[in-house]
């Protein structure tokens, strides 16, 4: 059972489930999780494909490619980029779409615990 929560909390006194019930703070979570959920199951499945190949496709993924690297190992390595590379897009996306969002929900709470 939730509590109930106030529509007009007095000045300098912030109602945290409105907040998280306004319309920009649901767009902030569907903008975050539009990128994230997607990333997400893109990357587990590309994980689930490296473990059920090492599992069951032995011979494929110890073809030698040059030298000793093996299609394994190139698998295995990409697993550490990928994982750069999706942190570092995260990075980049939360800096330009999320991060503003958050700002902007952030200065109206100030100026609301203000009184203002």
């Amino acid at each position: 059972m939730t509590a109930p929560h106030n529509e007009t909390a007095p000045p300098g006194v912030i109602d945290y489930v409105a907040v998280e019930d306004s319309p920009q703070f649901r767009n902030l979570k569907r903008t975050q999780r539009s990128f994230v959920f997607p990333l997400a199951v893109a990357f587990l499945l590309w994980y689930f494909v490296y473990v059920l190949l090492s599992s069951f496709a032995g011979e494929f993924m110890s073809q030698r490619l040059w030298g000793d690297i093996t299609v394994g190992l190139v698998f295995g390595l990409g697993q550490f980029v990928t994982t750069f590379a999706i942190t570092m897009t995260y990075v980049w996306y939360a800096n330009r779409k999320l991060d503003p969002q958050a700002q902007a929900i952030r200065e109206q709470l100030e100026k609301q615990e203000a009184g203002a």
